[in-house]
């Protein structure tokens, strides 16, 4: 290999590695997140790209919902969920992610949802949720007096639960972080892995 051909192998290979140092995804090893989907009209990016995103930084994922038969996303991707959602023990992850698309609302006013939601912010875990998805936490009390987004046709479903609405693509508060939907999904995850970085 010439001098030429050895320096131009360098500068690409610093090119690559600060373009991924710049966007790539931390190392998450060890850390086991839940993802939440509703058992149909799941929001397919919503739940692909953070999947990508955990699995590249070395996190073990757990799907969740409150079916165990194949869910459908809203664009047409098909999931079976390993767990239910009822079978939940948050001591069990260190991130609960609850995915958006129209058929998230079947947790807004969902009591065992509440209670996930609820424990997860009680002991610390980073609790995350997408889309419509952030009105579960809403209506669970605890994003009440914290900054939070969300799509927003459901802005008022926030603001009548005392939230912050900041109207963000994502907002971090805490262990908390929001999104506002599948545009924001990728750094809605990055967010999520900075925290499970600390």
């Amino acid at each position: 290999m010439s001098k030429f051909q050895r320096a131009l192998f360098l500068l690409v290979a610093l090119s690559l590695f600060l373009a991924k140092g710049g966007e790539g995804v931390s190392d998450i090893k060890n850390k086991k997140i839940v993802m939440i989907i509703a058992s149909e009209n799941f929001r397919d990016e919503e739940l692909n790209i953070p999947l990508g995103n955990f699995k590249e930084g070395g996190a073990e994922v757990v799907i969740a919902s409150s079916s165990l038969d194949a869910a459908k996303g809203m664009l047409g991707a098909v999931v079976k969920a390993t767990l239910l959602y009822s079978d939940i023990d948050v001591n069990s992850f260190d991130a609960i992610v609850f995915i958006g698309g129209s058929g998230a609302s079947e947790y807004w006013d969902d009591p065992t949802a509440h209670k996930i939601a609820n424990d997860a912010a009680s002991k610390g875990k980073v609790l995350a949720a997408i889309c419509i998805a952030p009105v579960t936490l809403a209506r669970a009390g605890v994003i009440e007096g914290k900054r939070a987004t969300v799509w927003p046709s459901e802005k008022e479903q926030l603001v009548k639960a005392k939230v912050k609405y900041t109207a963000k693509a994502v907002e971090v508060d805490g262990n908390i972080v929001t999104a506002n939907g599948p545009q924001s999904a990728d750094r809605f995850s990055k967010e999520i892995i900075k925290l499970l970085s600390k």
